[in-house]
């Protein structure tokens, strides 16, 4: 071989062993970023505002307002999360997403994640303090309210509505007393699927033979529909053989107003509601992680 194609060969070798290695440099940074304990851009007035506009195009539609929540996605102003509270557990969070959720993994830079927690830090509230009886609360939700013909706690209780097993971590005192005396203001979210969701609204179904049907939403392609009616029956249902079908945006759930649920019976139902929370655990690392 002439020493030109030599010289030329080494060169290629050489770019091709720099070129990988800097790959490997490259992948092997961005883990270390949501590893590291502490925000580089905490208190940081520029990053913060950043961050805000970052949570607007990003995270607004299933978030809300303000981080307040919505009917896809919880408060994030409670200081009570999930799926852990430090501020890397939020960056990780944000990254790979919550299996099983509306929660998608974000492709956004590592500097752009934490931008956002360094704005969701700025928004958090202390805990509103209850201010009824837990323990009447309770009573309340199992028994003479019955709350819990429709909706679960730890296993206990019915199906139809959302499970609230820890809702006091996802929600703010203000919007579990509007979801009590205004169900149909915010519906909360049943399943997702794709781009579309279906929420807690209500179904109602004529079948060919005349039957009506109604319930929620469980699944919903173009040619299938299948509800669970108010005795969590379970209705697989074609929908070319349908008479009609139609979404209606209320809730199943009655309102109450102050004379079906007085406003001392209402604090106390918010109050057992607020304490279903998530309990901290340590993670590997000694991060906390709520389950």
């Amino acid at each position: 071989m002439r020493t030109g194609d030599i010289r030329m060969l080494l060169i290629l070798v050489a770019g091709l062993i720099g070129g990988f290695t800097l790959t490997l440099r490259g992948q092997a940074a961005a883990p270390q970023a949501t590893e590291q304990a502490r925000n580089p851009f905490s208190g940081d007035p520029k990053a913060i505002t950043y961050g805000a506009v970052l949570f607007r195009q990003e995270c607004v539609f299933c978030h809300g307002v303000g981080a307040r929540g919505g009917m896809r996605g919880p408060d994030l102003t409670t200081g009570s999360w999930n799926h852990g509270g430090s501020d890397a557990d939020l960056v990780r969070t944000i990254a790979d997403g919550v299996p099983g959720t509306a929660m998608p993994p974000n492709k956004l830079t590592a500097d752009e994640m934490w931008q956002i927690v360094a704005y969701l830090r700025t928004l958090q509230q202390p805990v509103a303090p209850a201010v009824g009886d837990r323990a009447r609360g309770e009573a309340l939700f199992f028994n003479a309210g019955r709350c819990s013909s429709c909706h679960m706690v730890n296993g206990r209780g019915g199906r139809l509505g959302p499970e609230l097993s820890t809702v006091g971590s996802a929600r703010s005192r203000a919007y579990l007393v509007d979801s009590i005396r205004q169900p149909a203001k915010q519906l909360t979210q049943n399943r997702t699927f794709g781009d579309s969701a279906l929420k807690y609204d209500t179904v109602t179904a004529v079948t060919a033979d005349g039957r009506t049907i109604v319930g929620v939403p469980m699944n919903e392609d173009t040619f299938t529909l299948q509800v669970m009616d108010m005795n969590e029956r379970i209705h697989s249902l074609d929908k070319k053989t349908l008479k009609s079908v139609r979404h209606e945006n209320r809730s199943l759930m009655p309102t109450y107003d102050t004379g079906r649920l007085p406003d001392a019976d209402l604090d106390n139902l918010v109050a057992y509601l607020q304490s279903l929370r998530t309990t901290p655990t340590v993670r590997k690392g000694g991060s906390h992680e709520d389950h």
